[in-house]
């Protein structure tokens, strides 16, 4: 009987690709998130708190409802897993299909393998403890699984760091490509106005913003 591999957490160690999955596999590990870039993994305690999860909800609702408001077609993820068999797998908070492969996965579908689909052409990060491997680290890895945008939700400082990912590389943007004409500035009021009010009341408020 093979033992289950253990390795520690919220911080790259070498594996190969067999090891990262035993660990997968590995009851300790129920409530983590997996990377895994070339050789390195990484398992993450999962996010417990509620300033991690308020941010994650009404970033979340804030890319759904400018897509309903929009006409955008747009199918979002809730920390799915991704995986390039052998040498990347990433599990974000966010992930979003847009446009042409809105529909690209098909419901039953469970790890989502991308060497038969797409990759997500949105990715978002929550980063309340995690903000400099999100900045470094995992935005390397979006970028080599090209997704068309990485946005970094940057919990302690109400910000919202977005890049556009092209030729392998990424850039910083202010507004977005892939959600048309989305000013970055104004999720990030939106993230303020949360420390002030309610979500029901920030989603009025978006509402009227996306609408004008």
């Amino acid at each position: 009987m093979s033992t289950i591999t253990k390795l520690p957490t919220d911080t790259w160690v070498i594996a190969t690709w067999e090891e990262y999955l035993q660990a997968t596999e590995n009851p300790d590990y129920t409530k983590t998130k997996f990377y895994y870039n070339n050789g390195r993994v990484r398992i993450e305690m999962s996010p417990l708190g509620h300033d991690h999860a308020c941010d994650h909800s009404i970033v979340n609702h804030g890319i759904h409802l400018y897509a309903g408001c929009k006409n955008i077609d747009l199918n979002g993820h809730d920390n799915c897993t991704y995986h390039k068999t052998g040498c990347k797998s990433a599990q974000p908070d966010l992930s979003f299909y847009i446009g042409q492969t809105a529909n690209a996965i098909p419901y039953g579908t469970s790890i989502i393998q991308l060497d038969l689909y797409p990759s997500p052409t949105l990715v978002v990060e929550i980063a309340n403890t995690s903000l400099a491997d999100d900045q470094g680290e995992k935005r390397l890895l979006y970028e080599d699984l090209a997704v068309q945008e990485y946005w970094i939700v940057d919990v302690k400082n109400v910000k919202v760091i977005a890049f556009t990912i092209e030729k392998e590389g990424s850039r910083r943007i202010k507004t977005s490509a892939v959600l048309p004409s989305l000013e970055i500035a104004l999720l990030e009021e939106a993230l303020r106005r949360t420390r002030q009010t309610n979500h029901g009341k920030v989603s009025a408020w978006l509402l009227e913003q996306f609408q004008a």
